[in-house]
């Protein structure tokens, strides 16, 4: 097996336990909260909030960090560093006996929280163009897969060891990845010659404005998570809407969840080959239309089995949307400022994680749950009108990228 694919696999085994270890503590964190004194529920829900939220913020301001970084001097160190980073951070929650230490610990997971944004940024690099939705697609399975069953796995920990050993469980596992990293895993690019290339490249963020179409991508990007993200608080609401006289709400919200998560997983690597051999702006364009129409039945269907079906086919078709609008950035990005852009995507789906609850919340506080579907529709059809705009404008300017 060459080191090319050594990388890939290592990387998506090593997404897979990144993704898990963190989201293994979500199901229990609000629990993990009320042992640290006597809270009522409202303030229980409000630090539940803050806590969740910070993560993802400090994220979003430090990713395109990370990408600037490993353009300089390789993506490699900041693997190390971010894997043997979240290792610490999980393992100090798991010590704390205090609201606000969780909460600075969280702050301080959100900057170390690059690996998986990294980790795309270093098998691009080692890609060929034309295979870019592939290989990014098949790297995307392992994050997909640890997202789709950390929380189940966190949770039946939680109930079996405590909360303290599943931080510590979690924390083991991303020891593991940093020594995967350290002693396995290759850089096959010299990073001497894109270094020196980088004073020939204007500023990243006039490129990204620029480009039009690139900025349209990262658009794209912070929709998916948007779209996901907005329904997450509201979904065990949702739920008992559905199936009012039930008494395994949890159960079902959590088959609800994950069976967009199984759509991810059957179709994603097959959207990037598709990308590779139609072009990613056309598949993009369909992924966006055909997201609209997957979410809008969602709003007035009265069937809790129709609805975990129509989850999951939403699932299918948004799966495709992150490995392309990564292979994308890829193919339009010179090599010198290719992470660093894509730092900037990474922050666009984190930016979508921090304000699709909030959004959520709102619509639904001033409408109703249903109306939080047709507004995800329409952001994903407005999303696909400025795509096309931006497409237009950049050939008339001559920007053609193949």
């Amino acid at each position: 097996m060459s080191q090319k694919k050594k990388n890939l696999y290592l990387l998506m085994g090593a997404n897979f336990l990144v993704s898990i270890s963190m989201t293994m503590i979500m199901p229990f964190l609000s629990l993990y909260i009320e042992t640290f004194g006597n809270f009522s529920q409202d303030s229980v829900q409000r630090w539940s909030g803050y806590i969740f939220g910070v993560t993802f913020l400090a994220a979003f301001l430090v990713s395109p960090l990370w990408g600037k970084i490993g353009d300089r001097h390789g993506f490699k160190p900041i693997l190390i560093f971010t894997s043997l980073g979240l290792s610490i951070s999980l393992f100090l929650m798991g010590q704390v006996s205090s609201v606000s230490h969780l909460f600075f610990l969280r702050i301080f997971m959100g900057i170390v929280t690059g690996f998986v944004g990294v980790s795309n940024a270093f098998i691009a690099r080692q890609t060929p163009r034309e295979d870019s939705g592939r290989v990014l697609g098949t790297l995307q399975l392992g994050s997909v897969t640890g997202m789709l069953f950390g929380p189940l796995i966190g949770g039946y920990l939680a109930d079996v060891f405590g909360f303290q050993q599943t931080f510590y469980i979690s924390s083991a596992s991303l020891l593991v990845v940093f020594f995967l990293v350290v002693f396995v895993l290759k850089d096959t690019v010299s990073h001497t010659a894109t270094s020196k290339k980088s004073e020939k490249v204007p500023n990243t963020i006039s490129y990204i404005l620029h480009i039009r179409v690139l900025l349209m991508m990262m658009v794209a990007t912070s929709m998916v998570q948007i779209a996901n993200f907005s329904l997450q608080p509201l979904l065990a609401l949702y739920v008992k809407e559905l199936a009012p006289h039930t008494n395994n709400i949890a159960l079902l919200s959590g088959l609800a969840f994950s069976a967009t998560g199984f759509g991810n997983l059957i179709m994603t690597r097959r959207w990037g080959i598709l990308g590779d051999q139609h072009g990613y702006e056309k598949i993009i364009g369909y992924l966006l239309l055909g997201s609209a129409l997957a979410v809008i039945p969602l709003a007035f269907i009265n069937s809790m089995t129709l609805f975990i079906f129509l989850r999951f086919l939403f699932g299918i078709v948004i799966g495709g949307l992150i490995p392309l609008t990564t292979a994308y950035i890829r193919l339009a990005s010179p090599v010198s400022i290719q992470g660093e852009v894509l730092g900037y995507n990474q922050s666009a789906r984190f930016l979508g994680n921090v304000i699709g609850p909030v959004i959520g919340g709102e619509l639904a506080s001033l409408f109703n749950i249903s109306f939080v579907f047709y507004f995800t529709a329409f952001m994903f059809i407005l999303t696909y009108g400025l795509l096309r705009l931006s497409i237009r404008s950049d050939r008339k300017r001559n920007i053609e990228l193949h």
